[in-house]
């Protein structure tokens, strides 16, 4: 399938819907605009020391701007709203985008006018997959310019790179899950053909997905065991433990609600030895590689299926 052959309905696609592609061109100017905003705003705050300290510098007593408070806990978030944004692509192109003209049966017109059912869907992906992955890229680099400048305080809590509300904007990631979102709505609106409905199935298999690689993401990459007394301020912590005189490893969650105390019950148990599972600062890239990876796979088998739902229905 050629651009040329394309040009005609990403014209008709982007003429129709206009008026929404203003509207998320505005959220991504929003988006963007706020995190210099922020830093404009810590810089011109009442801080009177480097870490950001409003009361004398070296004292025992911390205590940050409302500026930098505010901004930590806007970031904190900044990978959920970019997995909401996801979401919202996902039901605009379930419902508005494809489904609603499924349902009306005003698709036959723009079939009766030389573009096939093949172009017709081809460019309903096109638009807004363009429009996921430049808007996504954008809001993942303003993301981590902002995390970046506001982690130089060492007090900074809540923006660890392996943070639920953190880890989707940071890397590729959160642009393969808005494209994953493009896909999953297409697939539900030629499957559903119900406005309403497709967008409902495209609001639950995306809530599945990213609940699914929240709680499972750990398990994405091998971990590293640190044993006896270890930190590492930049590690994602995950299962610790303990190491019987055999090497078996008796984990913390196994004796949690134990009468005796977690500790206690490890030690009954045999343990000697505390372990601790972790991914260190270098798995980040490992761990999103992988994760981008399945969702791109999604996105193409859901775009696939999508396709070959749409040729057996109307050729």
């Amino acid at each position: 399938m050629s651009a040329i052959a394309l040009r005609g309905p990403v014209r008709v696609v982007v003429r129709q819907h206009r008026r929404a592609l203003w509207a998320a061109g505005a959220l991504l100017l929003l988006g963007t605009g706020t995190v210099p905003a922020l830093r404009i705003w810590i810089a011109n705050s009442d801080e009177l020391c480097a870490d950001g300290d409003t009361t004398t510098c070296g004292d025992d007593f911390y205590l940050p701007s409302y500026a930098r408070t505010t901004a930590e806990t806007f970031l904190a978030d900044g990978g959920t709203v970019m997995v909401l944004l996801g979401l919202l692509v996902g039901v605009f192109v379930a419902g508005p985008l494809i489904a609603r003209e499924l349902e009306s049966g005003t698709f036959r017109l723009a079939w009766a006018q030389s573009a096939s059912p093949a172009q017709w869907l081809a460019a309903r992906l096109a638009v807004p997959a363009a429009l996921a992955v430049s808007g996504t890229t954008v809001l993942a680099l303003a993301y981590g310019w902002g995390r970046s400048y506001l982690l130089q305080n060492p007090s900074t809590y809540g923006l660890g790179w392996y943070e639920s509300g953190v880890y989707p904007a940071l890397g590729p990631a959160g642009v393969a899950f808005a494209l994953l979102a493009v896909a999953v709505g297409a697939l539900c609106a030629v499957l559903v053909r119900r406005t309403v409905l497709a967008m409902g199935v495209t609001v639950v298999l995306l809530g599945t997905v990213a609940l699914g690689l929240g709680r499972g993401r750990h398990a994405l990459w091998p971990t590293l065991r640190a044993v006896g007394n270890w930190s590492d301020g930049n590690a994602w912590y995950l299962d610790p433990g303990m190491l019987t005189a055999s090497g078996e490893a008796i984990y913390r969650k196994d004796c949690l609600g134990a009468a005796e105390g977690a500790t206690a019950c490890m030690r009954d148990r045999g343990g000697i030895t505390e372990f601790m599972d972790y991914h260190p600062a270098s798995h980040f890239w490992p761990l999103q590689l992988v994760e981008t990876g399945i969702l791109l796979a999604l996105a193409a088998l859901a775009v696939a299926v999508a396709f070959r739902v749409l040729r057996r229905r109307h050729g």
